[in-house]
C-alpha cells in the first residue's frame, strides 16, 4: 500500500508511538522532516494518509512552510486522504479548514484530564474505549495556543482549561493534546520546561513540573496507549478503506 506521510516540524517532536502503531499494523510510513529543510510534498497521489506532528512554533508565524503544509492538508482533504494532527498538527488542520488559532486562556503542560463529548461522532471514533465513570481520559499536554473548531467539524474532547481539545471532520482528526508520547520524549521535552514557564510568577493548575510529569509517566502511559490505539485505529479505517 501507499505510505502514510508523517510531517515533523521539530526534531524533538517526532512520531513516537504513532510510528509504532503503524508498524504494528504493517502500514508503511515516510517521514518528511521540515526541521531539516526537507520540502513539503505537493503531490498527494503517492500516499494513503497524512500525519502532522507538534512543534514549538505557531501556525501564525511567518514561516514559509506554514502555507505549504496548509495547502497539502487541503489537497489531502479534497482527495479523501485522511489527515491526523497532534497539537501544532491539529492547529494546522484547523487553519487549513478555515479555523482560527489563538492564544489559549492558559498554558497546559503535563498530564491532565479531558472530557468526552456526547455525540454520535464521539461514539464512532471512541467506540468501546474504556473511560472512567465521569467520561474523562488523561492525556499529555504541552501547548500555549488553541484551535477553533472549523465549520462542519465536531468537537469530541474538551476540558475546563481549553475548550477545544479535539475535533473530527469526516475521516480527519485534530488533537490539541498528545497521545503519541513515550517516556523518552517526555524526559526530553522537560529540558525545555524552564523556557516554557519563564515569566510566570505562579504555576497555574494546568502546568506540572518536570518531576511531576516524569513521576506519573509509568502509571499514565498504559492508559494513554489505549486511548491512542482507539483513536489511531478509527483514523486508520479511513486509510485502509
Amino acid at each position: 500500500m501507499k505510505p502514510v506521510v508523517i510531517v515533523r516540524h521539530a526534531e524533538t517532536e517526532g512520531p513516537g508511538y504513532f510510528a509504532t502503531f503503524l508498524e504494528k499494523h504493517s502500514v508503511p510510513h515516510q517521514l518528511v522532516a521540515i526541521d531539516r529543510d526537507e520540502p513539503v510534498p505537493v503531490d498527494v497521489s503517492g500516499f494513503s494518509g497524512l500525519c502532522l506532528m507538534g512543534g514549538p512554533m505557531s501556525v501564525n508565524d511567518a514561516l514559509p512552510w506554514i502555507n505549504e503544509v496548509c495547502a497539502l492538508i487541503r489537497e489531502s482533504v479534497a482527495a479523501g486522504i485522511p489527515v491526523i494532527g497532534h497539537c501544532l498538527g491539529g492547529q494546522l488542520l484547523s487553519k487549513a479548514l478555515g479555523g482560527t488559532v489563538t492564544r489559549s486562556p492558559v498554558k497546559e503542560i503535563g498530564w491532565g484530564l479531558v472530557r468526552v463529548e456526547d455525540s454520535e461522532e464521539t461514539q464512532r471514533w471512541l467506540g468501546g474505549h474504556p473511560k472512567d465513570q465521569t467520561g474523562e481520559a488523561t492525556v499529555f499536554q504541552w501547548h500555549g495556543e488553541t484551535f477553533g473548531v472549523p465549520d462542519g467539524a465536531c468537537r469530541i474532547f474538551t476540558n475546563d482549561f481549553c475548550a477545544n481539545q479535539a475535533f473530527v471532520f469526516g475521516p480527519h482528526l485534530g488533537m490539541q493534546f498528545h497521545v503519541e508520547m513515550t517516556a523518552e520524549m517526555i524526559a526530553e521535552w522537560c529540558t525545555a520546561w524552564p523556557a516554557e514557564v519563564a515569566g510566570l510568577s505562579l504555576l497555574p493548575a494546568s502546568v506540572q513540573t518536570p518531576e511531576q510529569m516524569q513521576a506519573e509517566a509509568v502509571a499514565r502511559i498504559p492508559a494513554l496507549r489505549r486511548l491512542a490505539d482507539q483513536l489511531y485505529a478509527s483514523w486508520l479505517q479511513g486509510v485502509l478503506r
